[in-house]
């Protein structure tokens, strides 16, 4: 998988902080608060994309991974959040996000080149080893700023990173064989133990949207 990405740099105090984002964001993909889940609405271009970003912060951290997605929920008008992916080691507080945004520049492009995320057995769990009391690998969610930061070890990103691109994979096959239920989902929650604290996440495919 090739992404096309703008790295910035920029200081809070004493510490440099880096900062990756695609350098084209998706165009068709909003992210929004709902009651028992956050959902994520994705055309296949933006999960292809998105599950690219996922796997990029399991193999990156001493980055944050920002993936402009604010935009009004097409479906319900709720106003959209952006998405930061950070690992827990940075020990970076949301509540600087703002001030850290403000300080980037245009930044620098960069080509990745990342495997994609490995393909999902639909027999299997997914996650087998989060049902054990002693898993730790699990996600802490803040909102600051119009942002959802997903906070996270290596090894809980690199694990999750299917939720996207299997929709990418799966979901439009899908909806042209199903025409009477063309709902395609994927999803995590505190129920496989991949939360700690926060929302679970609901990534929907949607290949139709709003003209701009």
């Amino acid at each position: 998988m090739k992404l096309l990405l703008t790295i910035h740099r920029a200081r809070l105090g004493p510490t440099e902080f880096k900062v990756i984002r695609p350098a084209r964001p998706p165009a068709r993909a909003a992210l929004s608060e709902g009651n028992r889940y956050l959902h994520a609405q994705v055309d296949q271009e933006g999960a292809q994309l998105i599950a690219g970003l996922w796997s990029l912060a399991a193999t990156s951290p001493r980055s944050l991974v920002h993936v402009p997605l604010r935009r009004t929920d097409p479906e319900t008008g709720e106003p959209g959040l952006d998405l930061v992916l950070l690992h827990h080691s940075l020990q970076f507080a949301p509540s600087r996000w703002k001030e850290l945004r403000a300080r980037l520049g245009p930044g620098l492009r960069q080509t990745a080149r990342l495997p994609g995320p490995a393909p999902r057995d639909l027999s299997a769990d997914p996650w087998p080893q989060r049902h054990h009391k002693e898993n730790r690998d699990r996600f802490h969610q803040h909102l600051r700023a119009g942002t959802l930061f997903l906070t996270g070890s290596a090894r809980v990103f690199a694990d999750t990173a299917w939720l996207f691109a299997d929709v990418a994979h799966r979901a439009p096959g899908y909806v042209l064989a199903h025409p009477d239920h063309q709902h395609y989902c994927t999803r995590m929650s505190h129920g496989d133990n991949s939360v700690a604290a926060g929302s679970g996440l609901h990534v929907v495919y949607r290949d139709r949207w709003p003209e701009s």
